[in-house]
């Protein structure tokens, strides 16, 4: 599931979750639409914010 739809879900805007995780508005909408790399310690807060498992983010089928 992408961050948009994660966020939503928690009935959080992109403000809120800016403000809640100590970041720039700016910077929730350019992760949202994939124009930026975060690192796993924004992951991190932003699952820690929305109450999310960090594994929401990533693909971990590790099947061969």
């Amino acid at each position: 599931m992408n961050l948009k739809s994660l966020r939503l879900r928690a009935n959080f805007t992109q403000e809120q979750l800016a403000n809640e995780i100590g970041v720039e508005i700016s910077q929730i909408s350019r992760i949202e639409r994939g124009l930026i790399a975060t690192s796993v310690v924004t992951f991190y807060d932003i699952s820690i914010a929305l109450n999310i498992p960090l594994r929401s983010f990533f693909d971990l089928n590790l099947e061969d």
